[in-house]
């Protein structure tokens, strides 16, 4: 398999990862799947706990989903051009009456 690489100055690389999370909704706490409502909320039954995707971990995920779903988007127009070329657009269409 072939690695596409890219390169960020050292200086950037937190700017970046901050505003692709950022752009994409990631947090740093979620929901608790755990929470049970029933109960009172403390340190064993907590509304929010920590986000278990960390913010570079998402941040590589929403760039390659970014690049599959340029991928499928070229795809799709390329295949609709195509399939719109190879369509028969002559109709013969006649009036019974004028024969």
């Amino acid at each position: 398999m072939t690695t596409f690489t890219i390169e960020i100055a050292d200086g950037d690389v937190e700017r970046v990862l901050t505003a692709v999370c950022s752009n994409y909704g990631w947090q740093e706490e979620v929901d608790n799947p755990d929470f049970n409502a029933d109960l009172p909320v403390d340190d064993t039954n907590k509304r929010k706990v920590a986000n278990p995707e960390t913010g570079p971990r998402f941040a590589n995920r929403m760039v390659r989903k970014f690049l599959s779903d340029h991928v499928v988007s070229h795809e799709r127009r390329k295949a609709k051009e195509q399939a719109l070329l190879s369509l028969n657009n002559s109709v013969s269409i006649s009036d019974p009456v004028a024969t």
